[in-house]
């Protein structure tokens, strides 16, 4: 029966103090009408010993204020505060106030169970709504489905929980920032589905499914797609998703019944494999062409399991979430998960990816493979690494060889990846462009790693995931990648062409590039047959050409070394800047006031010295700066002159170095300023 608490309107409670001893359940029961008096009445939800008998009009405040007020609603029905002994309470020696006081409770509509706060009985019925259990046992009208809400990305509809964006452990997790991480997978795949067909595809971390039905829904017949999640719920919802838009599933092959959902009106041969089992139980038992983990957090304890059955020349992409490590907020976090130490700095994300590479590649090294780095990518709230599986202990040995460690300076923050050798070095620090150890007392430089030192981006592959999202409408995705091509080729977007240097695009058309383990030119694979010689002599030399051309390693942000008391140029102009002087230079996704280029620090502050302006100056004239009031050498002084110099630099056949700043000094009349 309905506990005497859970009540439509506060008349319903006073009317139940009218009632004697024995006649509350009956009367809830049969819906009758309360026979009202007007004699002093109990409280019916506290005892006597806490709430003596009063008249109505103090009844009436009591209820409203202690019991109404602070009730629970739901569906119609308030759970009001209960303070009978109903719930039972530890024996407490204090007194029957303080043990009537502890009794105070909540009883749920749902499933009767008693709760003492008022945030816990809120989260208890939350927590049954999300869960689907929102009929009660006192409520005959069943909760409408539409609780569920549908989301639609990329032509996917997918319902989701409501709270998709907060949800608990056991419920579904939608977050629909994350479309922009969708989209650049999509495009991976896709340039793999070009390469093959067809291929066997796995979203290990299935969630709603959404991720997975965009892969079947858009390819088709050019992908087999498995998706798994370790969670019975999730599983449910990834079904239902898949009804929802006209796909059959494929349930394990124990269950061999399969459901089938066909359109109205159209036949639709797509069939995606649901599972349920963990994630390296699945990669261990199957081997596929394309692995996706999107776990949550780090990705490091599925690693191991994703590359020892990936077929050769596959792909695995991986999605870090926990960025408070990567991006060195949690430093011993990263040091228990990667293995890698590393310190706040101005490119701090792209030392993430690049720390992320690092663990993939010593994962693939273990089960004799190699990687070739297809994309990485860091954002707020992700980081992106896709690789191409190399099989071969030759392939494994080149990229463990690429793991290095950093030396990084903590003064002017230049960088350099350690030589490659087993000796010692007496003096590391002289690998450093900067000269701050010998101008500084102490220990200037610490070391980082170990990190990628190879490169971060393929400028093929990437020019074929922009087709594939100007194929596919994939709109948020494809400024990013111009900006990544570009970054990939360390070129300014003025220079950007849909076209890949070269005649690459005419061959590209007639065939797909694949690079073979053993050998360190490409073959062309054209239906099957190799083509000659010639022209795997061509694609050796193209090879050799992007090797040479391979962007630099990180990046400098032009408002970290900025110049106090000057205005900068705008960021494009300094772009041109630095070319026009000799560098190769480019923006990077990383930073939006990052500038990739291969200048060392000491060029980049002169190129930025001397194309700023001074604050004060009204009219912004580009070309060397001359501070107002500056003294030449030789040049005489003005009597009791006090000069103030900020930030000074002296530039002499093109080395520049930073003088004291904030200092004033009085000079005598007639001296030379040296």
């Amino acid at each position: 029966d309905k506990h005497i608490s859970i009540q439509r309107h506060l008349a319903d409670l006073e009317k139940l103090a009218d009632l004697r001893e024995g006649e509350f359940s009956a009367a809830v029961l049969q819906n009758a009408d309360l026979h009202v008096t007007y004699e002093k009445k109990p409280c019916p939800l506290c005892p006597e010993e806490k709430f003596k008998a009063c008249y109505s009009h103090k009844l009436h405040r009591h209820l409203q204020n202690l019991h109404w007020k602070v009730s629970v609603e739901f569906e119609g029905y308030r759970m009001c505060i209960c303070h009978l002994s109903c719930r039972p309470v530890k024996p407490n020696l204090v007194g029957d106030q303080t043990l009537a006081k502890m009794g105070a409770h909540y009883h749920c509509i749902i499933c009767s169970a008693t709760i003492i706060r008022r945030t816990d009985m809120i989260g208890h019925i939350n927590r049954h709504v999300n869960k689907g259990e929102t009929e009660s046992r006192f409520i005959t009208v069943r909760a409408p489905k539409s609780s569920y809400e549908v989301v639609k990305e990329s032509a996917t509809d997918v319902q989701v929980l409501p709270n998709h964006s907060t949800p608990q452990k056991t419920d579904s997790y939608f977050n629909p920032k994350m479309k922009l991480n969708r989209q650049l997978i999509f495009c991976a795949l896709a340039v793999l589905a070009g390469e093959r067909k067809p291929i066997e595809c796995l979203d290990a971390f299935g969630a709603t499914g959404i991720m997975g039905l965009q892969w079947a829904k858009h390819l088709r017949s050019s992908v087999k797609v498995t998706i798994n999640d370790c969670n019975e719920n999730s599983v449910t919802m990834i079904k239902e998703n898949c009804h929802l838009n006209k796909m059959k599933v494929k349930l394990n092959i124990k269950e061999e019944d399969n459901d089938e959902t066909v359109g109205d009106g159209e036949e639709n041969s797509d069939t995606i494999e649901v599972t349920k089992m963990d994630a390296n139980v699945i990669m261990h038992l199957r081997s596929f062409d394309f692995i996706h983990l999107d776990p949550f957090g780090t990705s490091v304890n599925y690693l191991d399991s994703a590359f020892r059955n990936v077929r050769n020349l596959g792909i695995v992409s991986l999605t870090s979430t926990d960025i408070s490590s990567l991006y060195a907020k949690a430093q011993h976090v990263a040091l228990r998960h990667y293995g890698c130490n590393i310190v706040r700095t101005e490119y701090y994300k792209e030392l993430a990816a690049r720390t992320v590479i690092a663990a993939v590649t010593r994962a693939a090294a273990r089960c004799n493979k190699g990687i070739e780095v297809l994309l990485a990518v860091a954002l707020e709230h992700f980081v992106l690494v896709v690789v191409r599986v190399l099989r071969g202990p030759t392939p494994a040995d080149d990229s463990a060889k690429k793991v290095r460690y950093l030396i990084h300076c903590q003064w002017c923050e230049e960088r350099v990846f350690q030589k490659e050798g087993n000796m010692v070095e007496e003096n590391p620090y002289q690998q450093l462009p900067c000269d701050c150890h010998g101008s500084m007392p102490g220990k200037t430089a610490v070391l980082l790693g170990p990190l990628w030192s190879g490169a971060l981006f393929n400028t093929g592959f990437l020019r074929r995931m922009l087709l594939g999202a100007v194929q596919y409408g994939l709109d948020e995705a494809q400024p990013l990648l111009k900006t990544l091509v570009c970054e990939a080729e360390c070129t300014t977007l003025k220079h950007f062409s849909t076209h890949s240097p070269g005649d690459e695009n005419k061959q590209e058309e007639c065939g797909v590039y694949i690079k073979t383990p053993n050998t360190s030119a490409e073959s062309y694979l054209v239906h099957g047959k190799r083509k000659s010689e010639e022209v795997l002599r061509s694609a050796a030399k193209r090879q050799r050409a992007e090797h040479s051309a391979e962007h630099p390693p990180f990046y400098y942000n032009i408002h970290r070394h900025s110049i106090k008391g000057m205005n900068m140029p705008k960021l494009n102009k300094f772009l041109n800047y630095l070319s026009e002087a000799g560098y190769r230079v480019s923006r990077t996704h990383f930073d939006p006031m990052g500038v990739r280029t291969n200048a060392p620090l000491v060029q980049f502050k002169t190129v930025l010295m001397k194309y700023s302006t001074p604050t004060y100056v009204g009219v912004q004239a580009e070309g060397p700066v001359h501070l107002p009031g500056e003294i030449q050498v030789g040049e005489e002084v003005p009597a009791a002159a006090e000069i103030k110099v900020e930030e000074a630099e002296l530039v002499e056949d093109g080395k520049s170095g930073v003088t004291a700043a904030m200092f004033t000094q009085s000079y005598p009349t007639h001296c030379a300023a040296d």
